[in-house]
């Protein structure tokens, strides 16, 4: 697994998610609210916040979806955030790998390793032997 220095730019992607997590907070009504901002390969900024409902939508989908719908098709940085643990960083859940395994895998993710400490790897590190569109044997 190849590790990416944390930049200026992350620490700033960071606090672009914690923006959108707070901007969509709703007292009595999210008891669970993440934020997340992507930046892509242009240097657009996309940001997603999670949406509670009978499924529910992570952010990491809010931001990708975003992106994509504005035509992006190249991602450099992925960061989820939520303001009650270390570094406000949290790792994408496993919807989240599997997701971006199909439509970004060399998206760098910043993410906390086991002592807290930021980290930032690509996305495929994250779900090794990942199911991927596999033609089954006849």
């Amino acid at each position: 697994m190849t590790f990416y220095e944390i930049t200026d730019r992350d620490r700033e992607l960071i606090d672009i998610g914690m923006t959108a997590m707070r901007a969509g907070f709703v007292p009595g009504v999210h008891d669970h609210t993440v934020g997340c901002a992507l930046r892509c390969a242009d240097g657009s900024i996309y940001k997603g916040i999670n949406c509670d409902g009978i499924h529910g939508t992570c952010a990491e989908y809010v931001a990708i979806g975003s992106a994509i719908a504005d035509g992006q098709k190249q991602f450099d940085t992925i960061v989820a955030v939520h303001d009650h643990v270390k570094n406000f960083v949290i790792p994408p859940c496993g919807n989240c790998r599997q997701m971006m395994m199909k439509y970004c895998p060399d998206v760098k993710v910043i993410l906390n390793d086991e002592n807290g400490e930021l980290i930032k790897v690509k996305a495929s590190d994250l779900l090794p032997y990942a199911w991927k569109n596999v033609p089954f044997e006849q």
